[in-house]
């Protein structure tokens, strides 16, 4: 089955490494990387390394689009572009000995429901029953919500599978649109459902109550304890091995690659959740968003266990 991307608000992820830093003082940095990024890439660059076809529909600002593009081509992604006006936005992660990484994240472009349509348009030539479709990251500004919700809607009409993973969405506009997989992590959840989820047990509950509003499967994240999975087939808790993180960012996306990889051949909630777990856990043994190296995610796949949940 098709598997397609959406990255309407892309990024250059720019990562620093500044060896003594100094708050409120000057610092001199040095960029370790440089990447095209935004979640719908990163999902797209994860499945690529994977051997996964997929095909990304990302939107480029034509002041720095050029060099954005560029990045994707040294990926090997295969990609439709369409350019608006204005700026990538940036977001800088800074790396030093002696605190957690920072990250500085800059505006980017603005443009108008317009562009959904645009999107529409260029999708016509894509089957679209049985696909995949990820919508994940913030929407831009000057989109609406509303515009989004009747976009997502005609491509379910037209037999596509919806991923959101963006904290544009309130629960009730996550419930009005009925995607496919939603993939929070437990202060997300919190913030959804109103209330504090402290542990396993209320993390159940909650994925539960989301799957009885319509969403087919609720993955939520348990961070290194691996994601509990509540689908139409059951709920289940997938636990990877023990590893030595370099990076969790882009993590997320990756585990939403695993999931949908496995789904496009057909495996079960419970090949999907443990795949999903094995390309989360890989990516973090990766500098940055760089996606998961595919001996990683089969060292880790065989070392992930998955359990029925009651």
């Amino acid at each position: 089955m098709k598997i397609i991307t959406l990255t309407l608000n892309p990024a250059f992820d720019i990562h620093c490494y500044v060896k003594d830093f100094a708050p409120y003082h000057e610092n001199l940095a040095k960029i370790t990387d440089r990447e095209a990024g935004g979640k719908g890439v990163n999902i797209s660059r994860a499945l690529t390394v994977n051997g996964v076809e997929n095909l990304a529909f990302i939107v480029l600002g034509d002041e720095n689009g050029e060099g954005f593009a560029k990045c994707l081509e040294a990926d090997r992604m295969t990609y439709k572009a369409l350019t608006v006006s204005g700026r990538i936005r940036e977001n800088i992660t800074l790396h030093t000995d002696s605190a957690d990484e920072t990250r500085i994240s800059f505006e980017g472009f603005a443009t108008d429901s317009s562009l959904l349509s645009d999107i529409l348009s260029a999708l016509e030539c894509e089957e679209l029953y049985g696909a995949f479709v990820t919508f994940t990251g913030r929407v831009p500004a000057g989109i609406d919500m509303p515009s989004v919700k009747a976009f997502l809607k005609s491509l379910s009409k037209k037999g596509a599978k919806i991923i959101i993973d963006s904290k544009s969405f309130s629960l009730d506009d996550i419930i009005e649109t009925k995607p496919y997989l939603i993939k929070p992590n437990g202060e997300e959840i919190s913030e959804y459902l109103g209330r504090e989820i402290n542990d396993f047990s209320d993390v159940r509950e909650a994925a539960k109550e989301l799957h009885g509003k319509g969403i087919e499967n609720v993955m939520i994240s348990l961070g290194d304890n691996g994601a509990l999975l509540v689908s139409d087939s059951g709920a289940y808790v997938a636990t990877p091995p023990r590893i030595d993180a370099i990076s969790t960012i882009g993590a997320g996306d990756s585990s939403i690659a695993g999931f949908i990889a496995a789904a496009a051949e057909e495996k079960n909630s419970r090949d999907a959740l443990r795949l999903a777990v094995a390309y989360g856990t890989a990516a973090c043994l990766t500098q940055g968003t760089r996606p998961p190296r595919s001996e990683d995610v089969t060292a880790i796949f065989e070392k992930t266990t998955v359990g029925d949940v009651h």
